[in-house]
């Protein structure tokens, strides 16, 4: 990765990790539209937004472009990932990052807000499982305003339909076989060159002291989802929009 006079050329390092992940999801950008219109649909054009397990801040860096009188506050624990964040909104006094656990019960007192319009996440909760995920939504249901929203968009897997998910996988992964042969990076990848990265290498190696390797949680489906949302606090809630293998589940407090 390259760097530029003044420093880190962070915006490369984003659109990198862009990349990274939409070899993974080739709809990444369709789940991000539908989000943000379901906020404008359902909050306004200019709402508090909580990035929640934000990386990057890839969906704070869509929000604003869509919203500009919008403000985020992204949270996340890997330093690495948050420096990225940090460095590519730097100056921009809409976007506010947070180092936080979501596992650690304290880790709202943390927020700069005590309430926001809307919390948004995409590709994060999966490596949760079942029994935190309900409490972290729980604790969701405090900071979403009344008639506010909460939207996750993530791998959510229907155990009663095992020849559809097992059809689903065959065609994704030889899609992703292909891109890889021409030249797509996957998860390893990235994160080799970002340990290789005289920026990056520090926050690297420290993320992989927290983490470990990439490990997956329950993943259940969408309906678990929204029937869990419901009991946390939430008036509604269902999926809005899903492909074959995710979902996009929209909780109305």
């Amino acid at each position: 990765m390259t760097e530029t006079a003044a420093g880190t050329d962070w915006q490369a390092w984003q659109q990198s990790w862009d990349r990274q992940q939409e070899w993974y999801m080739p709809d990444r950008e369709e789940r991000f539209r539908v989000m943000l219109d379901m906020i404008e649909a359902v909050v306004g054009p200019e709402p508090r937004v909580l990035d929640l397990a934000c990386g990057t801040g890839s969906i704070t860096d869509r929000l604003l472009k869509r919203f500009p009188e919008a403000t985020s506050t992204g949270v996340d624990l890997d330093p690495a990932l948050l420096a990225i964040a940090r460095g590519s909104f730097a100056g921009d006094e809409r976007a506010t990052f947070v180092t936080a656990d979501l596992k650690d019960p304290e880790w709202v007192e943390r927020l700069p807000h005590d309430t926001y319009d809307a919390v948004l996440t995409a590709t994060a909760l999966h490596w949760l499982r079942s029994e935190p995920l309900t409490t972290l939504y729980g604790q969701l249901a405090g900071l979403v305003r009344d008639g506010g929203v909460f939207m996750n968009a993530d791998r959510m897997i229907d155990t009663a339909t095992p020849r559809i998910n097992a059809a689903e996988r065959a065609h994704r992964h030889a899609a992703m076989d292909r891109a890889k042969a021409a030249g797509a990076l996957d998860w390893a990848d990235w994160w080799a060159l970002a340990a290789e990265d005289p920026v990056l290498a520090a926050p690297t190696a420290e993320r992989y002291k927290i983490y470990g390797e990439h490990a997956d949680g329950d993943m259940p489906s969408a309906r678990w989802h929204a029937e869990t949302l419901r009991a946390a606090g939430f008036g509604e809630a269902r999926a809005v929009w899903a492909s074959p293998s995710d979902s996009l589940v929209l909780a109305v407090k």
